[in-house]
C-alpha cells in the first residue's frame, strides 16, 4: 500500500515537495508520543510534525475540546461574526505575550502570520525597508519569503521588500563565530549600526528574527543580544517583530518565550504550529497602535475559526495546567546532556545546541570543519531504523533536529537517546 501511495503522489503533487527518508512512510495513527505507519511499526516521534504536535496525539482534552464545537453544528463562520473561542484564545494570548494594550490577529499558518506582521510594521512605519537575519526562514509566501536568509528555501527572486542582512548567531562558521557570547554581542550591534548607515535610507520599518532559528538548525545567538539591538534599534524607531512560531508556548524551557531569553519586549510576536497541536492556527500579537496600522478592511476567512480556536485554548490550558514548559526544561536537559556527554566529543559532532525541547546536532567532516550532510542523512535514516522519528535542517543540510512534544516522559526521553546515540556512533563508524 505504502509503495502504491508514493506513486499516486509522486504522479500528483510536486517534485519540491520532499518525502523524509529513502523509503518515506505513511502514518496511521498515534497516541501520546508515539505514532504508526501503514506497515504496523510504531516510532518514537521526536520531530511532532515539525514541532506543531506540541502536546502529543490523541490527546483527550484536545479531541473533546474539537468534538464539543462539532456538536453545535458550526464548523465556521468567518470572523464576520462574534466567534467566542477566539475571543477567549485572544485574551488568554495577549495576557501571555508579554506586550502591553495587546491586539491579536489570528492566521491559519505561521506564513501567513508573519506576512501580516510586516504588512503591519511597513504600514506603521510607511517604509517598505526590513531589517532580517541571515540563515533564517519565516516562511514560503512573497514578503516572508523576502526576509528568509536561505537560499535552499528562497524558491523567488521576487521581493515586495528592500531586504539588508544581519549577521546569525552561528558559533560553528561565519565571521562572528569564534567571539565570545558578549564579544558576539558587541560585534553583531557594530554591525547592525554599519548596516543601517550603508544599505537603508533611514526609515527602516522593522527587524525581524527567530529566538532561535528553526529551518536554520536550531541556531541562536548569545542571550541578551536582541536587547542590545534594540536599543539601536529604538534611537531610530525601527519596530522589533519576534517570530515565535517555532521557539513559543515553552518550548525553550527557561522561558514561554524565546524572546524573553534576551530581557527585552516585541513591538510584534508571530506564533503558530504547536498552539493547535496540529489544527491550523496561528497569528501575530502587538501593541494595539502598531497592529491597528491597517488602513483598510482585512480579515482572514478561516483564521482562527471556531474549531482551530476551540483546539488552541485547549492546548493553551493543558499546556498551562501541567505546566509544560519546566517539563522541557527537565527532559531537554536529559538529552542535551546525554548527547554532549556521549557524541559530543567525536570529531564529526561540530556542535550540541539548543534550548529545552528544541535541539540540534552538527555534523562536519572530521578536520575540516566542512559540512557533512552525507553523515547527517545516515545518522537521520539510522534513527528511524531504530524506531525514533527526527528532523533534518540548517543551511547546509547537515543538522539533526529535534523537537518532541513537550509532554515527553523523562523515560521516553532516555529511551529516545539511547536511539540516538547508537545511531550517531554507528554512523560515525561507518563514515571513517
Amino acid at each position: 500500500m505504502t509503495d502504491d501511495l508514493l506513486a499516486r503522489h509522486r504522479a500528483v503533487l510536486p517534485s519540491w515537495m520532499p518525502l523524509y527518508y529513502d523509503e518515506p512512510i505513511e502514518l496511521v495513527s498515534g497516541s501520546g508520543r508515539r505514532v504508526t505507519d501503514a506497515q504496523g511499526r510504531s516510532y518514537l516521534d521526536f520531530f511532532g510534525g515539525v514541532l506543531t504536535n506540541m502536546i502529543g496525539y490523541d490527546i483527550p482534552e484536545i479531541r473533546e475540546a474539537v468534538e464539543r464545537q462539532l456538536a453545535t453544528g458550526i464548523v465556521h463562520s468567518s470572523t464576520l461574526y462574534l466567534i467566542r473561542q477566539q475571543v477567549e484564545l485572544a485574551e488568554k494570548i495577549a495576557q501571555r505575550s508579554g506586550i502591553p494594550d495587546a491586539r491579536v490577529f489570528f492566521t491559519n499558518s505561521g506564513t501567513e502570520a508573519n506576512e501580516a506582521a510586516l504588512l503591519v510594521a511597513t504600514n506603521h512605519r510607511r517604509s517598505h525597508q526590513i531589517l532580517a537575519v541571515r540563515n533564517s526562514y519565516h516562511g514560503r509566501s512573497y514578503a516572508a519569503m523576502g526576509v528568509t536568509g536561505n537560499r535552499n528555501w528562497s524558491a523567488s527572486g521576487l521581493n515586495p521588500l528592500q531586504v539588508a542582512w544581519l549577521h546569525s548567531g552561528d558559533r560553528v562558521r561565519g565571521l562572528l563565530a569564534r567571539l565570545s557570547a558578549d564579544e558576539q554581542v558587541d560585534a553583531a550591534v557594530e554591525d547592525l549600526r554599519e548596516v543601517l548607515a550603508t544599505q537603508t535610507s533611514g526609515d527602516v520599518a522593522a527587524l525581524i528574527a527567530e529566538p532561535i532559528q528553526g529551518v536554520g538548525g536550531f541556531v541562536h545567538p548569545p542571550d541578551g543580544l536582541f536587547a542590545a539591538w534594540k536599543k539601536v534599534l529604538d534611537e531610530h524607531g525601527i519596530l522589533f517583530i519576534a517570530d515565535e512560531v517555532q521557539t513559543g508556548w515553552g518550548r525553550t524551557g527557561e522561558h514561554f518565550w524565546g524572546y524573553q531569553a534576551h530581557g527585552v519586549t516585541p513591538d510584534l510576536l508571530t506564533f503558530a504550529k504547536g498552539i493547535g497541536n496540529g489544527f491550523a492556527l496561528a497569528g501575530v500579537v502587538g501593541r494595539a497602535d502598531v497592529l491597528e496600522a491597517v488602513p483598510a478592511i482585512s480579515f482572514s476567512t478561516f483564521g482562527g475559526n471556531p474549531i482551530s480556536t476551540a483546539a488552541g485554548n485547549a492546548v493553551l490550558d493543558y499546556l498551562t495546567e501541567h505546566d509544560l514548559q519546566a517539563n522541557a526544561a527537565r527532559v531537554g536537559a536529559i538529552l542535551a546532556d546525554g548527547l554532549r556527554a556521549a557524541v559530543g566529543g567525536l570529531d564529526c559532532v561540530a556542535e550540541v545546541r539548543g534550548k529545552g525541547l528544541m535541539l540540534g546536532v552538527e555534523f562536519v567532516r572530521p578536520g575540516s570543519g566542512e559540512p557533512d550532510p552525507a553523515l547527517t542523512t545516515r545518522v537521520f535514516e539510522a534513527c528511524r531504523a531504530g524506531g525514533l522519528l527526527a528532523g533534518k535542517g540548517g543551511l547546509y543540510g547537515n543538522v539533526l533536529r529535534m523537537g518532541p512534544p513537550l509532554t515527553l516522559t523523562e523515560e521516553e526521553a532516555r529511551e529516545g537517546l539511547a536511539i540516538l546515540i547508537d545511531a550517531i556512533r554507528s554512523s560515525a563508524e561507518v563514515a571513517a
